[in-house]
């Protein structure tokens, strides 16, 4: 089945190695496509000052409530691809791979449109103060534009990892970011192109990144080879695409809904409460692209294992990613927070800002493995096919409390930490109901097993 060093059996052989070499490259790869928007923080925060430091910031949740979606929907086509992969039906690995494709260009086109009439009523429904909105409105109009490469990016992406392949995506993701670091320097140091620079550096990079992946599944000569004059939607695999992947996208447009309104409320402390946010959120980002690498490399894993009948080893899949997870997320926590005044003052080294970023860092990001864990547990049901029940579980453990925090408890104690804790306590408060879902899904698939 494996044909090339890219391909990864991973239905055998020793597990946590196989772990570990998967999910470092994809690591990797997520805390640099980070450093995208990192970068792009970095220097308008330097060059251009806290309001367009507040003002990036002010769209990265409104960002992700829109695109999380089809983003999500690609999870369908990683599970799919990787289950065809591992059990070898050639026709509907092809299907897979040109309905995913084609998906992700049209969801791409959508997105443009979507982001560009959304993007003011949206930021004022917000409440993102007059002094930020106009730059906001400006950065996410022009980062919108490259929505078509970086969907197309993110279901090609997803194609590979279901093969086992982590290294080529990190290669032209790091060619990306190098470009998008030089864009930004250039664009708004030399050209004071402010916002508008950073968001313009940014779509070029995707389309880079966008054509190199789409280089690599055409001249792949594996059952997942791409050809442009096969590109088709076929229904029964969009089906299962979206019976998988839509609710996993629905439970993060939704999660993303719950920080817009968080977002809304740090608004109201002003635009240095906003800067300091955007800084810190950019910081402890770093420990969740690390974390959600992990719970990539479980879904791929538990898909595969899941496709080739190996039920035994999806158990032990979910207890060494936990593992993975903890060691990795408390090790991270705890660097951001020891160094968290000396990374803040990288993106604005007003002491104010620093000292509402340190507050965000302190209460989210120290304990943010536990959050790991809470996507864990759906991404392995995810990788046997159950993605319903998780997406309501997860919704009301993070989206509905979190709103019920913000109105009520939130409302009763105005402070910046208060309405942080709601972060830890919905994470524990979903892992709880998680584990008893987990629980009957397993003995439900095992019970299946053992009567066919």
């Amino acid at each position: 089945m494996v044909k090339n060093r890219y391909e990864m059996d991973m239905c055998t052989g020793p597990l946590l190695q196989k772990l570990l070499v998967f999910s470092l490259p994809l690591m990797l790869s997520s805390i640099l496509q980070l450093l995208f928007n990192a970068v792009d923080i970095i220097v308008v925060g330097q060059f251009s000052g806290s309001t367009a430091l507040a003002a990036v910031g002010a769209t990265t949740s409104l960002i992700m409530l829109i695109t999380n979606l089809f983003i999500g929907i690609s999870i369908g086509a990683n599970v799919l691809a990787a289950q065809f992969f591992a059990s070898g039906k050639k026709d509907l690995m092809q299907d897979t791979v040109h309905s995913a494709i084609l998906t992700g260009i049209i969801s791409g086109i959508i997105m443009v449109f979507v982001g560009i009439f959304l993007a003011r009523p949206a930021l004022e429904a917000m409440d993102t103060p007059s002094d930020v909105i106009d730059q906001a409105v400006l950065y996410m109009r022009i980062y919108f534009c490259g929505m078509p490469f970086f969907m197309t990016y993110n279901y090609g992406a997803a194609i590979l990892r279901a093969i086992g392949d982590t290294k080529r995506p990190l290669y032209f993701l790091i060619m990306a970011g190098v470009l998008n670091a030089c864009l930004n320097v250039i664009l708004v140091k030399f050209f004071s192109m402010g916002v508008a620079g950073v968001a313009i550096a940014t779509v070029i990079s995707q389309i880079l990144s966008c054509s190199l992946v789409l280089y690599c599944l055409v001249k792949s000569d594996g059952i997942y080879r791409l050809d442009f004059h096969k590109l088709k939607i076929h229904p029964h695999i969009v089906k299962r695409m979206l019976l998988i992947g839509l609710p996993a996208g629905i439970q993060s447009m939704l999660i993303s809904f719950s920080n817009v309104i968080i977002q809304s409320s740090i608004n109201s402390f002003g635009y240095l409460a906003m800067a300091g946010n955007t800084a810190a959120a950019n910081i402890d980002g770093f420990i969740y692209a690390a974390l959600n690498a992990i719970t990539q490399t479980c879904l791929t894993f538990t898909s595969q294992n899941f496709g080739a009948g190996e039920y035994k080893r999806v158990d032990s899949v979910l207890v060494q990613c936990v593992f993975i997870d903890l060691v990795i997320g408390i090790i991270m926590g705890v660097g951001c927070y020891l160094l968290g005044p000396q990374l803040l003052s990288i993106y604005n080294n007003d002491p104010e800002v620093i000292s509402y970023g340190m507050i965000r860092i302190a209460t989210i990001g120290l304990p943010y493995a536990i959050c790991g864990i809470m996507d864990l547990i759906p991404g392995s049901m995810r990788g046997m096919g159950r993605s319903a029940v998780p997406m309501f579980i997860t919704l009301s453990g993070v989206c509905l409390f979190r709103i019920f925090w913000v109105y009520f408890v939130f409302a009763e104690h105005r402070t910046m930490e208060m309405l942080y804790l709601s972060y830890p306590v919905s994470w524990i408060l979903t892992i709880i109901l998680q584990l008893i879902c987990f629980y009957f899904v397993r003995k439900k698939m095992y019970h299946r097993v053992q009567t066919t």
